[in-house]
């Protein structure tokens, strides 16, 4: 691995060969940046109630800061994307050509606010210290499922997943669609060598070929299928847990039963570089 330097910040750590940076957001100020951001506010054609778009602040040291927050025994937390999954967005009920509402059509398609193909994709970031919600870096297309063939229509790239606190992550989570015909490929869970509270970079780099990912430097997992050949947006995200499973409306009991706060995951970087040589 190398060096690249940003002047005033940390530098990021990338692959041998020459690279320039195409897409990037240093989180200065105290205001996030929302040409470069959204907030990802639905999930499967509805609201989803724990994601927010109160619970993110910039410290104006160079980094934003993704907080859970609780509010009347509820929990929530919020996901940033640069671009959206088309089929998130609530249906406007217009009716199709066949007179049915529900699902179908889709609500309006927001223009993504940056989407790229292939590069490395890097974050510099330190996780939650509290258990009960989880943070992840990783990669989406709009119309990820919509073919059978992933390379088309995109796939989901988990570049890094955080869901305890032993220094346990996982990277390398890559699927074609969520339906029973789709599988993950190169999901692996490994120990980092450097401890839970310090910072850490993770990346993937993104080729024709397929994907290598990266954690502080050393590679953790590679993959060759499924690789898209369409652009993807980016994704940094929260979610709390217990609300995909049992009763809908309920924070799991480690939330209820014993989370202090205040308590964050934050990011010192997002970088995307595009490879130079020929």
């Amino acid at each position: 691995m190398q060096k690249f330097e940003i002047e005033g910040h940390e530098p990021s750590l990338l692959p041998d060969g020459t690279w320039k940076l195409v897409w990037s957001d240093e989180f200065d100020g105290t205001e996030l940046d929302r040409s470069k951001w959204d907030f990802r506010l639905n999930f499967w054609g509805r609201r989803y109630q724990t994601f927010t778009d109160q619970a993110v602040e910039l410290d104006g040291l160079s980094n934003v800061k993704l907080h859970i927050i609780e509010k009347d025994g509820q929990f929530y937390s919020s996901q940033l994307q640069t671009g959206a999954l088309s089929f998130d967005k609530p249906s406007e009920r217009d009716p199709s050509p066949s007179g049915r509402t529900g699902f179908w059509p889709l609500g309006t398609i927001d223009k993504p606010k940056f989407m790229h193909r292939y590069g490395y994709y890097e974050v510099r970031c330190k996780f939650q210290s509290q258990p009960g919600w989880w943070s992840a870096f990783w990669l989406q297309s709009p119309s990820i499922g919509t073919t059978f063939d992933p390379a088309y229509s995109g796939v989901e790239v988990d570049i890094m997943e955080c869901f305890k606190r032993d220094g346990e992550v996982t990277s390398g989570n890559i699927y074609g669609g969520y339906g029973r015909n789709f599988r993950q490929e190169a999901r692996v869970h490994y120990k980092m060598e450097t401890p839970y509270e310090d910072w850490h970079r993770f990346g993937v780099d993104w080729s024709k070929d397929g994907y290598v990912f990266y954690c502080d430097g050393k590679v953790t997992a590679r993959s060759s299928a499924p690789v898209s050949k369409v652009e993807q947006f980016i994704l940094l995200t929260t979610e709390c847990e217990g609300y995909r499973s049992g009763n809908m409306d309920q924070p799991s009991e480690v939330l209820k039963n014993g989370i202090i706060l205040p308590d964050c995951f934050a990011v010192d970087y997002v970088r995307v570089f595009d490879r130079t040589e020929r």
